[in-house]
């Protein structure tokens, strides 16, 4: 396996040298109550960050310093799970903000109530080399509509899987990782914050906690997931907003999603996938390299040639068909091109 040149916090972690994230966060004490109001949460939440980077960089200097610290109650976790549950009640977890209330039954785009689904979990060895064998852990429903998407029967029924308890479904992922798994992957969470939150202050394990998503989700979800997430596996489709909307139906895609990277890329390591699109080199997969290489350079950076036109990609002539092996080559020649430092092709 070639070894990533820049993925060294999720080594350490995934070796069992450095805390998980959540597991720093556990130690960090807050107080708030039941009454406490959503922007006094806040205001809590932004000085136990604080202390949170003060526990992280003393943890770098002495591992001891953090294995001799309990874990506290109410922790930054607790409070985290406990403003991710007030945020859903005018819901803002991504970048369409809808402000519905969904412990109310009140749908959003997504179509996602309070209760999460899960279509499947597993221990995925299909993934990035690196990161194999990964507990992946595939929500229903999205925040995307994606006209080419391979888990369409996935993402357009959010009502379909199984009913998550954020109890077990953290046992699940401790056995899992006793059986070799190493590290837990959620897939399409940014509906489902509250419950990947819930779930993964439950877990005992030492292990990597992986954001697999589209980068969509919004300001406060960003804040939510400092310090928490390990590894951001996160997808960079497109180059422009008009394609964004063509073929995905998203206002506003790349201001919202080169925001989240930048915010991503002070706290966690990040892959990128780039999944190259037929006929969009140009308009797209330039224009992503370009940015990624001028704004987040130490990043592990996939580029895919899987595309497969899926769903109702035969409305849509241009890209109902196979990348050409030329455009392949012409992708990783603007990879090379741009000085792409860790590419994985």
């Amino acid at each position: 396996m070639e070894i990533p040149k820049f993925l060294n916090h999720y080594f350490k972690v995934e070796s069992n040298n450095f805390p998980a994230g959540f597991r720093i966060a556990q130690k960090v004490p807050v107080e708030f109550d039941s009454d406490t109001s959503i922007d006094n949460l806040w205001a809590i939440h932004s000085k136990a960050m604080d202390n949170y980077w003060q526990l992280y960089n003393r943890t770098i200097q002495d591992i001891q310093n953090f294995t001799d610290r309990p874990s506290v109650h109410p922790s930054l976790m607790d409070l985290k799970s406990e403003i991710a549950d007030r945020i859903i009640e005018k819901c803002t977890y991504c970048g369409w903000r809808c402000r519905v209330n969904r412990k109310n039954k009140e749908l959003g785009y997504c179509r996602i109530g309070s209760v999460s689904r899960c279509a499947s979990e597993f221990l995925h060895r299909g993934e990035e080399p690196e990161i194999v064998p990964s507990h992946t852990i595939f929500f229903t429903g999205c925040v995307f509509s994606c006209v080419y998407c391979q888990n369409w029967d996935i993402s357009t029924r959010p009502e379909s899987g199984i009913r998550i308890k954020p109890l077990h479904l953290a046992k699940i992922i401790d056995a899992r990782h006793r059986e070799g798994s190493k590290n837990v992957n959620f897939v399409t969470p940014t509906p489902h914050l509250h419950t990947v939150l819930k779930t993964i202050n439950n877990i005992s394990e030492n292990l990597p906690v992986i954001w697999n998503s589209n980068m969509y989700h919004s300001e406060e979800a960003s804040e939510l997931l400092e310090g928490i997430i390990d590894v951001f596996l996160a997808d960079f489709r497109y180059g422009n907003n008009r394609c964004a909307k063509k073929y995905s139906n998203i206002n506003n895609y790349t201001e919202v999603v080169k925001r989240n990277f930048k915010e991503a890329y002070q706290h966690s390591d990040i892959i990128i996938r780039h999944l190259v699109l037929p006929g969009h080199l140009e308009c797209c997969t330039k224009p992503v390299i370009e940015w990624t290489v001028e704004n987040i350079t130490h990043v592990r950076f996939n580029l895919m040639f899987q595309y497969t036109p899926f769903y109702k990609s035969c409305e849509y002539p241009e890209i109902n068909r196979k990348l050409g092996l030329d455009e392949q080559e012409k992708a990783i020649q603007i990879a090379k091109n741009y000085g792409i430092e860790d590419l994985l092709v």
